[in-house]
Protein backbone atom coordinates (compact mmCIF):
# COMPACT_ATOMS: atom_id res chain seq x y z
CA UNK A 1 0.00 0.00 0.00
CA UNK A 2 1.00 3.52 -0.83
CA UNK A 3 2.48 6.00 1.37
CA UNK A 4 0.42 8.72 2.29
CA UNK A 5 2.24 11.84 3.23
CA UNK A 6 -0.74 14.56 2.82
CA UNK A 7 -4.19 14.38 2.79
CA UNK A 8 -6.86 16.72 0.65
CA UNK A 9 -10.34 17.57 1.86
CA UNK A 10 -13.22 18.55 0.42
CA UNK A 11 -15.32 20.37 2.35
CA UNK A 12 -19.69 19.93 1.33
CA UNK A 13 -20.71 17.05 2.57
CA UNK A 14 -17.50 15.85 4.35
CA UNK A 15 -16.26 18.28 6.81
CA UNK A 16 -19.18 20.99 6.51
CA UNK A 17 -23.13 20.01 6.24
CA UNK A 18 -24.22 21.89 2.83
CA UNK A 19 -27.64 22.08 1.79
CA UNK A 20 -29.62 25.49 0.49
CA UNK A 21 -32.57 23.64 2.01
CA UNK A 22 -31.20 24.30 4.98
CA UNK A 23 -32.20 28.11 4.35
CA UNK A 24 -35.55 27.84 2.50
CA UNK A 25 -36.86 25.61 4.68
CA UNK A 26 -36.77 28.80 6.89
CA UNK A 27 -38.55 31.18 4.45
CA UNK A 28 -40.99 28.93 2.31
CA UNK A 29 -43.70 26.63 4.45
CA UNK A 30 -45.22 24.48 1.78
CA UNK A 31 -43.01 21.60 1.23
CA UNK A 32 -44.38 21.34 -2.56
CA UNK A 33 -43.46 25.41 -2.89
CA UNK A 34 -40.15 24.90 -1.58
CA UNK A 35 -39.44 21.67 -3.42
CA UNK A 36 -40.28 23.83 -6.83
CA UNK A 37 -38.26 26.37 -5.62
CA UNK A 38 -35.19 24.57 -5.57
CA UNK A 39 -35.60 22.66 -8.62
CA UNK A 40 -36.48 25.67 -10.66
CA UNK A 41 -35.02 29.01 -9.20
CA UNK A 42 -32.01 28.66 -6.63
CA UNK A 43 -31.15 25.25 -8.23
CA UNK A 44 -27.75 23.28 -7.66
CA UNK A 45 -26.92 23.57 -10.88
CA UNK A 46 -27.34 27.20 -10.69
CA UNK A 47 -25.23 27.84 -7.60
CA UNK A 48 -22.49 26.22 -9.38
CA UNK A 49 -21.59 29.16 -11.51
CA UNK A 50 -20.82 30.36 -8.57
CA UNK A 51 -18.35 27.57 -7.76
CA UNK A 52 -16.81 28.27 -11.02
CA UNK A 53 -16.18 32.01 -10.12
CA UNK A 54 -19.45 34.00 -11.71
CA UNK A 55 -19.27 37.22 -9.96
CA UNK A 56 -22.30 36.69 -7.08
CA UNK A 57 -23.63 40.27 -7.85
CA UNK A 58 -24.16 39.26 -11.80
CA UNK A 59 -25.82 35.51 -11.01
CA UNK A 60 -28.75 37.41 -8.85
CA UNK A 61 -29.19 40.30 -11.08
CA UNK A 62 -29.69 37.61 -13.90
CA UNK A 63 -31.67 35.58 -11.84
CA UNK A 64 -33.98 37.98 -10.19
CA UNK A 65 -35.11 39.20 -13.87
CA UNK A 66 -36.13 35.79 -15.07
CA UNK A 67 -37.98 35.31 -11.57
CA UNK A 68 -38.68 38.47 -10.57
CA UNK A 69 -41.70 36.48 -8.34
CA UNK A 70 -39.02 35.37 -6.66
CA UNK A 71 -36.37 38.35 -6.31
CA UNK A 72 -36.55 38.54 -2.07
CA UNK A 73 -35.75 34.70 -2.03
CA UNK A 74 -32.97 34.89 -4.80
CA UNK A 75 -31.57 37.88 -2.48
CA UNK A 76 -31.54 35.83 0.57
CA UNK A 77 -29.74 33.27 -1.14
CA UNK A 78 -26.94 35.53 -1.57
CA UNK A 79 -27.01 37.65 1.90
CA UNK A 80 -27.71 34.49 4.30
CA UNK A 81 -25.57 31.79 2.64
CA UNK A 82 -24.10 30.84 5.85
CA UNK A 83 -27.97 29.17 6.74
CA UNK A 84 -27.32 26.48 4.56
CA UNK A 85 -24.25 25.51 6.42
CA UNK A 86 -25.78 24.76 9.40
CA UNK A 87 -22.70 22.73 11.22
CA UNK A 88 -20.29 20.14 10.92
CA UNK A 89 -20.54 16.50 9.58
CA UNK A 90 -20.32 14.01 12.22
CA UNK A 91 -17.33 12.69 13.48
CA UNK A 92 -15.14 14.07 10.92
CA UNK A 93 -13.90 17.40 12.88
CA UNK A 94 -12.54 14.87 14.79
CA UNK A 95 -10.30 12.92 12.35
CA UNK A 96 -9.35 15.93 10.84
CA UNK A 97 -8.24 17.07 14.42
CA UNK A 98 -6.31 13.79 15.09
CA UNK A 99 -4.41 13.96 11.63
CA UNK A 100 -3.23 17.32 12.47
CA UNK A 101 -1.95 15.97 15.77
CA UNK A 102 -0.11 13.50 13.73
CA UNK A 103 1.52 16.25 11.79
CA UNK A 104 0.41 14.98 8.88
CA UNK A 105 0.00 18.17 5.73
CA UNK A 106 -3.50 19.20 5.38
CA UNK A 107 -5.21 21.03 2.42
CA UNK A 108 -8.54 21.76 1.98
CA UNK A 109 -9.86 21.67 -2.18
CA UNK A 110 -13.69 23.18 -2.20
CA UNK A 111 -16.05 23.99 -4.78
CA UNK A 112 -17.14 27.05 -3.10
CA UNK A 113 -18.06 30.49 -4.36
CA UNK A 114 -15.44 33.09 -3.83
CA UNK A 115 -17.36 35.47 -1.70
CA UNK A 116 -19.73 33.10 -0.18
CA UNK A 117 -16.27 31.38 1.22
CA UNK A 118 -14.40 34.84 2.33
CA UNK A 119 -18.18 35.29 4.58
CA UNK A 120 -18.01 32.04 5.64
CA UNK A 121 -14.42 31.12 6.44
CA UNK A 122 -13.99 33.00 9.33
CA UNK A 123 -16.75 31.56 10.82
CA UNK A 124 -14.89 28.01 10.72
CA UNK A 125 -12.50 27.29 13.03
CA UNK A 126 -11.78 23.86 11.09
CA UNK A 127 -9.88 25.64 8.55
CA UNK A 128 -7.27 26.45 10.83
CA UNK A 129 -6.15 23.03 10.31
CA UNK A 130 -4.73 23.04 6.76
CA UNK A 131 -1.93 24.34 5.12
CA UNK A 132 -3.45 25.76 2.16
CA UNK A 133 -7.48 25.84 0.40
CA UNK A 134 -7.77 25.89 -2.97
CA UNK A 135 -11.51 27.53 -3.43
CA UNK A 136 -13.06 26.94 -7.29
CA UNK A 137 -14.62 29.83 -6.96
CA UNK A 138 -11.11 32.00 -6.77
CA UNK A 139 -9.63 30.04 -9.37
CA UNK A 140 -12.84 29.89 -11.77
CA UNK A 141 -12.00 26.01 -12.01
CA UNK A 142 -14.13 23.61 -10.32
CA UNK A 143 -14.27 20.18 -10.11
CA UNK A 144 -13.90 17.41 -11.53
CA UNK A 145 -12.02 19.38 -13.97
CA UNK A 146 -8.36 17.43 -13.72
CA UNK A 147 -6.76 20.62 -14.03
CA UNK A 148 -8.40 21.82 -10.92
CA UNK A 149 -6.10 18.40 -9.31
CA UNK A 150 -3.44 19.59 -11.10
CA UNK A 151 -3.43 22.97 -10.01
CA UNK A 152 -4.02 21.94 -6.29
CA UNK A 153 -0.59 19.78 -6.74
CA UNK A 154 1.26 22.65 -7.90
CA UNK A 155 0.07 24.93 -5.33
CA UNK A 156 0.35 22.70 -2.78
CA UNK A 157 3.68 21.34 -3.65
CA UNK A 158 2.41 17.70 -3.62
CA UNK A 159 3.17 14.19 -4.93
CA UNK A 160 -0.26 12.54 -6.40
CA UNK A 161 0.88 9.08 -5.69
CA UNK A 162 1.64 10.00 -2.19
CA UNK A 163 -1.66 12.37 -1.43
CA UNK A 164 -4.80 11.25 -0.55
CA UNK A 165 -7.97 13.50 -1.35
CA UNK A 166 -11.20 12.83 -0.09
CA UNK A 167 -14.84 14.04 -1.21
CA UNK A 168 -18.48 13.20 -0.99
CA UNK A 169 -18.94 13.52 -5.08
CA UNK A 170 -18.27 9.97 -6.96
CA UNK A 171 -17.61 12.02 -9.96
CA UNK A 172 -15.00 14.28 -8.00
CA UNK A 173 -13.36 10.93 -7.05
CA UNK A 174 -13.00 9.13 -10.25
CA UNK A 175 -11.46 12.22 -11.95
CA UNK A 176 -9.10 12.49 -9.00
CA UNK A 177 -8.13 8.89 -9.42
CA UNK A 178 -8.02 9.30 -13.02
CA UNK A 179 -5.27 12.13 -12.47
CA UNK A 180 -3.03 9.94 -10.12
CA UNK A 181 -4.38 11.23 -6.92
CA UNK A 182 -5.18 8.40 -4.44
CA UNK A 183 -8.99 8.96 -3.80
CA UNK A 184 -11.44 7.96 -1.15
CA UNK A 185 -15.30 8.52 -1.46
CA UNK A 186 -16.74 9.64 1.80
CA UNK A 187 -19.72 8.46 2.61
CA UNK A 188 -19.53 8.42 6.89
CA UNK A 189 -16.44 9.23 9.09
CA UNK A 190 -16.87 5.85 10.77
CA UNK A 191 -15.50 4.37 6.70
CA UNK A 192 -13.48 7.47 6.53
CA UNK A 193 -11.22 5.95 9.95
CA UNK A 194 -11.13 2.99 8.30
CA UNK A 195 -9.92 3.71 5.03
CA UNK A 196 -6.96 5.90 7.22
CA UNK A 197 -6.50 2.86 9.57
CA UNK A 198 -5.20 0.94 6.31
CA UNK A 199 -2.54 3.72 5.28
CA UNK A 200 -1.61 3.81 8.97
CA UNK A 201 -2.52 7.14 9.22
CA UNK A 202 -5.78 6.27 12.20
CA UNK A 203 -5.34 4.25 15.65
Amino acid sequence: MAEIRNVIFDFGGVLIDWDLRYLFEKLIADPAELDWFLENVVTKEWHFNADMGVPLDRMVAERKVEFPDHAHLIDAYSRRFNESIPGTVAGTPGILAELSAREIPLFGLTNFGAEFFAGYRPTQPLFDHFRDILVSGEEKLAKPDPAIYALACRRFAVVPGETLFIDDSLPNVESAREFGLLAHHFTDADALREELLRYGLAD
